[in-house]
């Protein structure tokens, strides 16, 4: 208890104010180191947050490339294994179903099954039947579907394909179509 009024005493006495002023020059330079400490801290966290962003930029376009990567990878190698398609011999009917089909899709993009029924004067179900039964054979026909209708095409290498070697057998005698 001595040592506790000892410093009461001192912090009374007129040294006390010459003490307080020193304490205060001392919580001041604190404050300020403080604070500089805290800045840097803050600009630190600015330069991150920059570093950051940048490096999520790079990483976007690191993805873009890869992508391209694997297109460019996919394209030369699928110029080297050509798809050998194996399509089986076609029906007259079937015949007549892809010839509607290839003219019709020269056209416009898609061709409806009520489109092919009436350009070969038959039965939807008949067309429906043939176009099924050419899928199955190897023909490579694309479905575009619409709420309840169904749209049809070629694909664009097997038309190019066709076209310069007649790979579906197709007879002058089918013409007409």
């Amino acid at each position: 208890m001595v040592e506790i009024r000892d410093k009461q005493e001192l912090l009374l006495s007129s040294d006390a104010v010459v003490f307080r002023q020193e304490c205060t020059a001392v919580l001041e330079c604190m404050r300020d180191e403080l604070d500089d400490h805290r800045l840097a801290i803050n600009e630190n966290t600015d330069e991150l947050s920059a570093t950051n962003a940048f490096l999520n930029e790079l990483n976007k376009k690191l993805d873009k490339m890869s992508e391209r990567l694997d297109e460019l990878t996919l394209l030369v190698k699928g110029s080297k294994e050509e798809k050998k398609l194996e399509i089986q011999p076609l029906t007259c009917k079937e015949k007549q179903v892809f010839l509607a089909l290839y003219v019709l899709t020269e056209s416009q993009p898609y061709a409806s099954y009520d489109q092919l029924a009436r350009r070969l004067m038959e039965e939807k179900s008949s067309v429906m039947n043939a176009v099924t039964s050419m899928i199955q054979k190897g023909v490579p026909v694309l479905k575009k579907y619409d709420g309840n209708s169904v749209f049809l095409k070629l694909d664009a290498q097997f038309r190019q394909l066709q076209a310069k070697q007649n790979v579906v057998k197709l007879d002058s005698l089918l013409s007409w179509v």
